[in-house]
């Protein structure tokens, strides 16, 4: 049984123009783990409404972090993938949940070489319904209708892995230390609180009330809220940050329903209005820089900070190819693959 990899990202529109974004958009938001609404009301919701106001804006978006070689996430997904490749004696292929390349194109890839064993990594550290849990079902519903044969075995949330954190701590130390912000905000992405709910297989644990996520439960291994504060806490104790120059925030809500607090913008608004003049912000939620790092992080917190009275604000970077991350990967591979 020859043995393969297959790294799995979000995706990306195959280019910032507004028909490719919208075609991106359409896959990504009907999704019903992204979108956790009835499929008619979803369809009303993103067909009737999203899709005709927001591809046009978010265009604008991708087209200031578009790089010339293309999608600043495929980009660095790709030189991960390569690093990681050379450090590993399996074959590494690299898929995304939306747009190109596939997941079903990782796969057959793998299929080609041979490869009926495969090892499933969603580059996501903390599990979600609309990241991790919406890869594992699309690559099994893609495994029993093209690959019957093929076996797929998925790495779990690495949020609290020891080389995770080492890497994500040894990255932002080198920022922090050539910056020397007066503070420091791990910010995630959002998720509806519902998902935290959804999520909750003890179907009572998650309340969301400050106690749940610091109260041990078997609910854990599926709570997106507590894997990022439990993210934030390790890595502030491997820096030694103090109390009160760091905390946790959460971006990129849409609609109206609750998302997780405290919201990323309305924080680093109030940070600059309390008086801090040089903040940095991480975002641990992702390993590859993408629109939600370098444009909302990046341009448009970046410049709400300073125009709220702050001076020097610093975006730094995700993982992406660091040597400490690909080594890190290349370990969990090389341990499975042994």
């Amino acid at each position: 049984m020859k043995k393969g990899v297959l790294l799995v990202n979000l995706g990306s529109p195959d280019s910032p123009q507004p028909k490719d974004v919208k075609k991106y958009l359409d896959e990504f938001l009907m999704d019903k783990r992204v979108i956790d609404l009835p499929y008619l009301l979803r369809a009303i919701l993103v067909k009737g409404i999203i899709l005709n106001t927001r591809p046009k804006k978010s265009a604008a978006a991708y087209q200031k972090i578009w790089w010339e070689d293309g999608s600043p996430l495929i980009v660095l997904s790709k030189k991960l993938q390569q690093k990681v490749q050379t450090k590993v004696s399996v074959p590494v292929a690299l898929g995304m949940r939306y747009g190109n390349p596939s997941i079903e194109s990782g796969l057959a890839l793998l299929n080609a070489q041979g490869v009926s064993d495969v090892l499933l990594l969603p580059l996501y550290p903390q599990f979600a319904m609309a990241t991790t849990e919406t890869i594992l079902v699309l690559a099994e519903e893609i495994r029993q209708r093209t690959f019957p044969e093929m076996n797929i075995t998925s790495v779990p949330a690495f949020y609290n892995k020891k080389e995770y954190i080492d890497a994500l701590a040894h990255s932002v130390d080198t920022e922090l230390k050539a910056f020397e912000p007066e503070y420091l905000l791990f910010s995630y992405h959002g998720v509806p609180e519902r998902h935290i709910r959804k999520s909750d297989i003890t179907q009572s644990h998650c309340k969301i009330d400050g106690q749940c996520c610091v109260t041990a439960s078997p609910a854990h291994e599926f709570c997106y809220r507590h894997q990022c504060y439990e993210t934030t806490r390790q890595v502030a104790e491997a820096l030694q940050l103090k109390e009160g120059t760091y905390s946790t925030s959460f971006q990129s809500r849409l609609g109206r329903d609750p998302w997780l607090q405290p919201y990323t913008d309305a924080t680093i608004d109030g940070l600059a209005q309390k008086g801090i003049k040089k903040l940095a912000v991480v975002t641990p939620a992702f390993v590859s820089d993408c629109l939600e790092t370098l444009e909302e992080i990046g341009m448009e917190a970046a410049h709400s900070f300073e125009e709220n009275g702050g001076e020097h604000f610093k975006a730094i970077a995700c993982l992406n190819d660091d040597e400490q991350w690909c080594d890190a990967v290349a370990g969990w591979i090389n341990q499975w693959s042994e």
